[in-house]
């Protein structure tokens, strides 16, 4: 059967338009036809066959002007394409077992070709930038390509201009390593390095934990020989985040990191800092080192801490990187290099890692492209891979964002290095992600300490008689006569007398000292214990200054139309500054970010529909009606020195906690807010919050001044968008670690951003913001409370003028406090008196005790709160406040945070409030 029979069923009409819309723009073809067409063309150039245009275009076109060469020519032309999409199924990438199967193989005959076919010459081969060719030569580089010990997967990619870089580039040498001997020998030396302090830890720590590089050590080479290509390239910072395997290994010999400090982890000796600090295991904590590079470059290294908890780190270092390119190279960021080292059973099973590659292309997210490395121990723990995904790669998620994949035989050092510089290179020139999946094994359990064979015993039977890397190396340089048989005894042993040197030298060492990581953003600050956290800071802020944002906010450009709803807004904010002088929370947000960027702070906000705000009410941007050009009236300020960038993130919290996290870690005078979008939402992102936010510093040394703003209040919506589950943060709160606030004013709200960035030193603020109090009348502040206030921890009744008279003493924090004061008005208990917990922690006792003693006739001191009893600050309470006895007034315990019936929450609280007034009342 002629297999082109199809071309004859088909109007050709069909064939015509469909040939147009490919020469106008190949990527809107379907890729069958696409590649059709990319034949004929090739077939057109080299036959010379312009009439087959005019025939097809004529409607006269036949299969008989085809000849069987040019059938050749064709099936030639599916066989390249059959290498570039399916060769890296077909490689030598596992060192220490069989790959599977896969069919339809690259078998001559799957392609209507056979054995007679290889001495026939194709022009073909000039797609593969080769002159014409014998079948035999373009199977013999195409192997070469596709089959080696590098697997590259790419033809997934839309852009023609970036799968023609990637061919063009794989065709070079057979894509085949080319070093010089001093390169060779380099490679050597880093295998060297790595191999042999893992061996020294091994001997001299046995049976500790260290999570060692065994079986993935060609890492070391690959990353030094990226820093060292990147550096000439123009690259000054790197952010590198890494789990726990390796980890040791990359600190002691990329980023130079004293090992005498490395074994005094090991001895378990205590640390120098006792005040602020009790320290991480050693395999999880951060560097930052410079380093000058072979040709002289200086480059400035960073390693973030991380937790146990696999692929946190990922979103971290974005931020970093981030921060550092806004701040430093805002119109280049190539200079700044993330580099994600993961492992295989990790980037496969954990969802942060989508929600991280889905950021690779946002505005308010993108780095310039990342290096991933993957450390494919082909085993997470004790599960089999086959067991760890359902995906062919455990890199296939790199398929989101259509970035290639190399995947690379770990125990083959210089196809290792040379997918280093491709993946250098690529991210040089597209700015994108690239991944490189590291396929190599684990010498031992998880940690040194387990039995692999418990649950791999024909794996680590193989795993057992393996060559290292270093050694199969040497052996192919000793072979081709570059190095002699005792050349690596001799690097070995200099390179372990060193670690002889200095483990001695540790030992004379009574502490451990921890160098904290990226100090050199953080000189100028200091870190405080939570008595200096009470201190009072200086919020206020000139009136006539404060008038002058007020105006440039409250005015539309005159020149640009917007809906008529967005004016009334812009016009009701110009209204309640210039005439009413009540002033709503909108206002007291926004004059908060404008008069902390005349004083050379930068802002950002991040978070799911921040830029209009979940509740309307901060439309930061607003966007013309007729074009949706953006405005931002806050970056129209004079004289400003600061920037304000919002941007609505992506629907994930996780994900943009921990960038946003990181990019705080990295500017700490940038005001850096992620808001939720409701409060409970944040939950989503508890693992950045328990491992990063609230115990950072105390594990690392890391200040932080990440913001937080979580919609919190009771307003009969159900279970789930009532309650930011403020007792989960009150829980972790301990020593000096963070701020928690719930403000009920915009004044407080106004002088708490202030007093955020007014300290010299960081901690994270956990805010409870309002959502009825947005734009209720009673919750409002004046100008001159912003202009010449402070932050108030906490706020005594302000409508009680005789406090002999009171009974009962009410503390509540948030909204409920304008529920209370509306009960007692209707009830007319002018022997009640409310104050109000602003903040939460650290507690202001003494404020406290100073306002209950000027209360003294009370006998009746209640706790009110509009959460269940076992939700909200009440057990906090009962830890940390003793000064009397407090009645509550609230909820009686419940699974889920409210009702989701509006008359069952409206009876709830109407109850819970009744009880502030009546002490005979319990639930």
């Amino acid at each position: 059967m002629d297999r082109f029979s199809f071309l004859n069923a088909a109007h050709t009409a069909f064939f015509a338009d469909l040939y147009d819309q490919y020469l106008q723009n190949p990527d809107t073809v379907e890729p069958s036809w696409r590649s059709f067409f990319q034949g004929f063309d090739f077939a057109v150039t080299n036959y010379g066959s312009q009439d087959i245009v005019s025939q097809i275009t004529s409607g006269d076109f036949s299969c008989d002007h085809v000849s069987e060469k040019l059938h050749k020519e064709f099936n030639v032309l599916k066989l390249i394409e059959g290498y570039r999409t399916r060769g890296h199924l077909f490689t030598k990438t596992n060192p220490v077992r069989e790959r599977r199967t896969y069919s339809p193989t690259l078998a001559l005959e799957n392609f209507g070709l056979s054995q007679a076919d290889l001495t026939t010459v194709f022009d073909a081969a000039k797609m593969l930038n080769m002159p014409s060719s014998t079948l035999a030569d373009i199977i013999k580089h195409l192997e070469s390509v596709y089959c080696q010990s590098i697997g590259v997967e790419f033809m997934y990619i839309r852009d023609p201009k970036v799968q023609d870089w990637i061919k063009n580039r794989l065709d070079v040498n057979d894509n085949q390593p080319s070093f010089s001997t001093e390169k060779k020998k380099n490679i050597l030396k880093k295998l060297n390095e790595a191999v042999s302090f893992e061996t020294f830890l091994h001997a001299k720590y046995v049976g500790q934990k260290r999570f060692s590089l065994e079986g993935c050590e060609s890492a070391i080479p690959a990353l030094d020989t990226l820093i060292e290509a990147a550096a000439d390239k123009g690259v000054e910072q790197f952010v590198m985040g890494m789990a726990h395997r390796g980890r040791l290994n990359v600190l002691a010999n990329i980023f130079g990191k004293n090992t005498q400090n490395i074994f005094s982890e090991f001895d378990g000796k205590d640390y120098d800092d006792d005040m602020y600090f009790d320290g991480d295991v050693k395999y999880h904590l951060g560097l930052t080192s410079d380093r000058t590079t072979s040709s002289g470059k200086k480059i400035n290294l960073n390693l973030a801490p991380n937790p146990s908890h696999l692929e946190t780190v990922g979103a971290v270092i974005e931020g970093i990187a981030r921060a550092k390119q806004d701040k430093n190279y805002p119109n280049d960021f190539s200079k700044v290099l993330p580099i994600a080292v993961h492992g295989d059973a990790a980037i496969a099973g954990q969802g942060i890692v989508y929600e991280i590659i889905q950021m690779a292309k946002l505005d308010g997210y993108k780095t310039g492209g990342t290096i991933h490395l993957v450390i494919n121990n082909q085993v997470g723990f004790t599960t089999n891979y086959l067991d760890a995904r359902s995906s062919t790669y455990c890199t296939d998620i790199a398929k989101v964002t259509l970035s290639p994949v190399l995947h690379v035989n770990a125990d083959d050092a210089e196809a290792v290095v040379h997918a280093m510089l491709f993946a250098l290179d690529y991210r040089m020139e597209f700015g994108t992600d690239v991944f490189i999946d590291l396929l190599g094994y684990r010498k031992y359990g998880h940690n040194e300490g387990d039995e692999p064979k418990f649950t791999q015993p024909i794996l680590y039977k193989a795993i057992s008689k393996h060559k290292n890397a270093r050694d199969i190396y040497a052996e192919k340089l000793e072979a081709s006569g570059i190095i002699d048989a005792g050349y690596v005894k001799e690097l070995e042993a200099k390179y372990k007398s060193k670690l002889d040197e200095n483990l001695e030298e540790s030992r004379k060492k009574d502490l451990t000292v921890i160098t904290p990581f990226m100090q050199n953003e953080w000189t100028g600050f200091e870190q405080v214990s939570d008595d200096v956290m009470l201190q009072k800071v200086d919020t206020t802020f000139d009136k006539d200054k404060l008038t002058e944002i007020a105006k440039t906010i409250t005015e539309l450009p005159s020149d640009k139309k917007f809906i008529n709803k967005i004016s009334k807004i812009i016009n009701a904010r110009k209204e309640m500054y210039f005439e009413t002088n009540q002033l709503y929370w909108e206002m007291g947000e926004l004059l908060a970010y404008g008069s902390l960027m005349t004083e050379g702070y930068d802002i950002r906000i991040s978070g799911q529909d921040v830029e209009r705000g979940t509740f309307s009410h901060r439309h930061a941007v607003v966007k013309v009606e007729s074009s949706e050009e953006e405005v931002v009236l806050l970056n129209d300020i004079k004289d400003k020195k600061g920037n304000f960038s919002i941007y609505n993130s992506h629907l994930s919290e996780y994900g943009v906690v921990g960038f946003e996290y990181g990019y705080a870690l990295a500017s700490p005078k940038t005001l850096t807010i992620w808001e939720a979008q409701f409060g409970d939402f944040s939950n989503g992102a508890q693992i950045m919050i328990d491992q990063y936010i609230s115990a950072g510093e105390d594990k690392w040394n890391n200040q932080n001044g990440l913001v937080m703003l979580l919609p919190h209040g009771y307003e009969n919506q159900g279970a789930e968008h009532s309650s930011a589950r403020m007792e989960r943060y009150l829980q972790m709160c301990a020593k000096h670690n963070m701020y928690i606030a719930d403000c009920t004013t915009p004044a407080n709200f106004f002088h708490l951003l202030r007093r955020q960035m007014k300290t010299n030193f960081r901690k994270p603020l956990i805010v409870f913001t309002p959502k009825l109090l947005l734009r209720l009348e009673d919750a409002v502040s004046t100008v001159e409370d912003l202009a010449n206030g402070q932050f108030q921890e906490v706020i005594d009744d302000p409508k009680v003028s005789d406090k002999k008279a009171i009974k009962t003493l009410v503390f509540c924090t948030g909204k409920v406090y304008y529920d209370i004061i509306k009960k007692r008005k209707e009830l007319e208990r002018n022997d009640v008196a409310v104050v109000r917990l602003e903040q939460l922690f650290p507690l202001a006792i003494d404020q406290i005790k100073e306002i209950i003693a000027s209360y003294p006739n009370v006998d009746d001191y209640v706790w009110a709160q509009e959460e269940p009893k076992n939700m909200g600050a009440y057990s906090y309470m009962l830890m940390n406040f003793d000064l009397v006895k407090l009645r509550l007034a609230s909820p009686k315990a419940y699974s889920a945070p409210a009702a989701g019936s509006y008359e069952r929450s409206k009876k709830r609280q109407k109850n819970a409030i009744a009880m502030v007034f009546d002490k005979t009342l319990f639930q």
